[in-house]
């Protein structure tokens, strides 16, 4: 949870955290973040958690990560973190254009991380998601042992979906309006199951994202009320 004072506090994933340093990324497109891109070396930002659950996998797996927009700043951590562990890890990486498209150059200087770069209107990469990418690849014999995804709704219950159909197991990470972080004021719980995605999740195995009915129909605001994608 990250807090800016006097404007908000907002959940954000970690970018980065090796010990010496801990990065985060947004982007500037609501009250809080927007104030978040004026601030410079000095200003004062603060820190709660980490809360939630996280991404695990086994050591050597073969991993496909999926990252959507500004989830590849998460997806980054992961790859990281992953191949420490001896892991092959297969990064799809997926925005609308070439300049929406983030940490490319980290991620494709990660030893064991082979990248995918999809793009909506071709301007870079593959012409078309990074969900139908991986589902090619998979075509083609491809193995993975899990899939990872952080991104846009649509995109998460299209993972889901291809979990589904060829049993591989899956965790991706579900965002919903976060208050308080630790599961005291209950906003951030989901229909019918009444999990609390800050305690949870918001890292979300597959066998449970399915019987979430509200996954890839909607969400509530800030008061409780139904908002749809």
């Amino acid at each position: 949870m990250v807090w800016l004072p006097g404007v908000d506090e907002i959940p954000v994933s970690v970018a980065l955290d090796d010990g010496k340093q801990i990065k985060i990324t947004v982007c500037a497109v609501g009250d809080m973040t927007k104030e978040m891109a004026k601030c410079k070396e000095g200003d004062l930002i603060g820190l709660r958690g980490p809360f939630g659950t996280q991404y695990e996998w086994e050591k050597g797996q073969k991993l496909a990560l999926l990252a959507g927009g500004y989830g590849s700043a998460p997806m980054y951590f992961v790859a990281n973190e992953a191949i420490k562990d001896d892991c092959k890890v297969d990064v799809f990486v997926g925005a609308r254009s070439k300049d929406h498209l983030l940490y490319l150059e980290e991620l494709g200087s990660l030893e064991g991380v082979t990248l995918h770069v999809a793009t909506d209107d071709g301007s870079e990469g593959f012409k078309g998601f990074n969900v139908q990418q991986l589902t090619e690849l998979i075509g083609e014999g491809k193995k993975f042992d899990q899939f990872f995804a952080c991104g846009p709704e649509g995109m998460l219950k299209a993972v889901s979906g291809l979990s589904s159909e060829h049993q591989i197991p899956s965790q991706l990470s579900l965002e919903r309006y976060m208050k308080c972080g630790y599961g005291l004021c209950g906003n951030c719980t989901v229909d019918p199951l009444g999990i609390r995605l800050c305690i949870d999740g918001p890292v979300v195995h597959n066998d449970v994202c399915v019987k979430i009915t509200e996954f890839g129909k909607y969400h509530r605001d800030d008061v409780g009320r139904k908002v749809e994608f």
